[in-house]
């Protein structure tokens, strides 16, 4: 069963989260999709992965760059898993209709924007629904991450 989980951004912007929470994907030899709002947003995502990390890049691609196979992290406004990822990051609000294909998906969101975090309420709403395993993260002030809730499909819980 996926896991999903719900990053409510406080402190940090998604541009300066997002690279470590990919940098943590591929220690683990994973591979990933992140899912943006727009052709625009992938583009910016991009720069970001080739500037914001120790060793100065994340490897990854997109459309422009082709042979999704090869990408460790493929970035795109589509929902697709072309590099056979484990884990879907869905940023800008994007949704997916193919989560279950994933073992983890990671929702991001502002929580300074309102109309993000009603999105993130709506979308918790449709995983729940879904029997998705569910957990939201909450931004400290100090930048740390602190589970504020969880919800586990029935099933799972009868299991245990």
């Amino acid at each position: 069963m996926t896991e999903v989980r719900f990053y409510h951004l406080q402190r940090n912007t998604l541009e300066q989260t997002l690279p470590k929470l990919l940098e943590k994907t591929l220690e683990r030899g994973w591979r990933a999709v992140v899912m943006a709002g727009s052709p625009d947003r992938v583009e910016v995502l991009n720069g970001i992965l080739w500037t914001n990390t120790r060793e100065g890049f994340l490897p990854h691609g997109s459309k422009k760059d082709g042979y999704p196979d090869r990408q460790p992290i493929w970035l795109t406004e589509d929902d697709e898993n072309p590099n056979a990822a484990n884990v879907l990051f869905l940023v800008d609000g994007a949704n997916s209709d193919k989560i279950a294909d994933f073992d983890l998906c990671c929702e991001m969101f502002d929580g300074r924007d309102d109309v993000a975090v009603a999105g993130a309420r709506d979308h918790w709403k449709l995983r729940k629904e879904a029997g998705f395993d569910l957990t939201y993260w909450q931004q400290t002030d100090r930048g740390a991450w602190e589970k504020k809730a969880e919800s586990r499909d029935s099933k799972t819980q009868n299991a245990e």
